[in-house]
């Protein structure tokens, strides 16, 4: 399964039942709550990569790509629009990229 694939069956769950399906459940709570399990998901991957547990890393990295794609669906932010702004970004050196968006 690709990143696009996940998409794509998110974007399909998001018009389901909320009790048949979690996506469309966690959809219908709206962005705020989508982008809180994003944040929890992304914690717990934290804490795998300090304890060194790379099969517990590798589960919760999947959480988290997981939630990132229903949080983007949530706000109707298409995984294509993601691709894009990393493809512009490509051949940039991050610390440049990085000034580029400095408030400072």
């Amino acid at each position: 399964m690709t990143l696009d694939d996940l998409a794509r069956t998110i974007q399909i769950r998001a018009s389901a039942d909320p009790e048949a399906s979690w996506t469309a459940k966690l959809l219908a709570k709206g962005p705020e709550k989508c982008a809180e399990k994003f944040g929890e998901e992304a914690v717990e991957a934290i804490i795998e990569a300090v304890k060194g547990d790379r099969a517990r890393l590798t589960s919760e990295a999947a959480d988290v790509l997981f939630h990132l794609l229903v949080m983007l669906q949530s706000r109707d932010v298409a995984l294509d629009d993601v691709m894009a702004e990393l493809s512009r970004r490509q051949g940039t050196s991050g610390l440049s990229e990085k000034a580029s968006r400095s408030k400072d």
